[in-house]
């Protein structure tokens, strides 16, 4: 399965103070699993199914990182 990245990259600041530079849907999913501090929003739930999607070839790798955004601004974490 061939590696789907981003165009541009997303710093994201964690509460942990950990910083992480996401390029694509699968370090997306990695991020969402194991740093995410509220595993229960919509859109979160979203930006999950939409980054798996991405990396089956469903939805674009660009509606993923949107979705990716999106979660993070309702998970009130710094990303740019």
């Amino acid at each position: 399965m061939p590696v789907v990245r981003w165009t541009n990259p997303i710093e994201v600041k964690f509460t942990q103070g950990v910083s992480r530079t996401v390029c694509g849907p699968s370090e997306a999913l990695h991020c969402l699993s194991d740093l995410w501090p509220n595993r229960r929003g919509p859109l979160y739930i979203a930006a999950r199914s939409t980054c798996r999607a991405a990396i089956d070839g469903r939805k674009s790798v660009e509606e993923a990182r949107e979705m990716f955004l999106f979660a993070t601004e309702e998970a009130e974490l710094n990303a740019h």
